[in-house]
């Protein structure tokens, strides 16, 4: 369930790490407020990552899109997939180790800053990495599939399923690794979210020992955050809205849920229970009949953390997912961000 800060939720903390698309920008504009929120955490002397799953992008050609849409951001405050999946590489076939590369410049760089080399010669790889490249060839698919079938260890940058795009969201990367370990009929590694790797290298690279992840998805980000033990912040301006957080397991709840990226300036009330009932800052919510029903007024924050409450209280007691098809929450719209 949603924990209680009695003070502002960044003061906790001394890393924010935060998710790009939904939470800092959507498409190709940064949220309202957020540059100007990212500053006040860096000026709190707060170390500041920005996590992404995407390998096919340098951290350089993150952080110049960052500041193209006037996101204040170096290279050194991004992290990738990528890099997370060559430190895997070098810990398990150290440097100079020659890799089969399946991807884009994202992915390349990364391996060569790590002290690998990538190669198209499967004859001396000691392994094979891929990662999101629109350029990829069949061919290449098929021979990487045949090479990890026959034992060739295979790491991925990361697992999603889909990708955004101009026209809407399209296959991801994980569609890639799905298809390579269905044939071969192995696992692959997997460096990027919700997965331990990128997560600890964030860390690792940008410093802090009190990290706290910002985003808005609950299977990569949220679930992230999980996984090296670290608090989060849901913000609800990108994917996730009320029908997924209803049927949100324990291993994908957040720790905070605000509207914006606000809510890490403001203390977090958790909500009371009482039985199956949820109540905070003037709401009550509860699942009556498999039906989710929020009475009163208050915050719009305070709406979201008593209708997740009662929805989680209804999935762990019965199983079942709270029907929300008739409940309207309050405030904008639901957004398009993705990551």
């Amino acid at each position: 369930m949603l924990e209680e800060s009695t003070a502002p939720v960044v003061e906790a903390h001394d890393l924010v790490m935060f998710d790009l698309d939904g939470v800092v920008y959507v498409g190709g504009e940064a949220i309202a407020g957020v540059a100007e929120r990212i500053d006040r955490v860096r000026a709190s002397g707060r170390h500041v990552a920005f996590v992404t799953n995407n390998a096919s992008r340098t951290p350089a050609q993150v952080a110049a899109k960052l500041s193209g849409v006037g996101v204040a951001a170096q290279s050194a405050d991004v992290v990738t997939s990528a890099q997370a999946a060559a430190r895997l590489l070098v810990e398990a076939h150290g440097e100079g180790a020659r890799v089969l590369l399946l991807g884009g410049e994202g992915l390349e760089v990364a391996l060569v800053e790590a002290g690998l080399e990538p190669t198209d010669d499967p004859s001396s790889a000691v392994a094979v990495a891929s990662g999101y490249g629109p350029d990829v060839r069949w061919r290449d698919i098929m021979r990487v599939s045949t090479l990890v079938r026959d034992g060739l260890p295979y790491v991925a940058s990361n697992a999603d399923l889909t990708i955004p795009t101009p026209y809407g969201l399209a296959p991801g990367h994980g569609v890639l690794v799905r298809t390579i370990t269905g044939f071969a009929g192995v696992e692959a590694t997997v460096a990027g979210k919700p997965e331990k790797p990128l997560m600890e290298e964030t860390v690792l690279r940008v410093g802090g020992d009190r990290p706290i992840m910002v985003g808005d998805r609950l299977d990569t980000d949220i679930e992230g955050a999980h996984a090296i033990s670290a608090p989060s912040l849901l913000v609800l301006t990108g994917v996730t809205w009320l029908e997924e957080l209803a049927a949100a397991t324990r291993r994908l709840r957040p720790t905070y849920i605000s509207p914006t990226l606000e809510g890490l300036f403001e203390p977090h009330a958790a909500p009371a229970v009482d039985g199956a009932r949820a109540e905070l800052g003037g709401w009550t919510a509860q699942v009556v009949a498999g039906r989710l029903d929020v009475s009163g007024q208050g915050s719009d924050a305070d709406w979201w953390r008593v209708a997740a409450t009662a929805c989680w209280l209804h999935l762990d007691a019965s199983g079942e997912v709270a029907d929300v098809s008739d409940t309207t929450p309050p405030g904008p719209v639901r957004q398009l961000g993705a990551e």
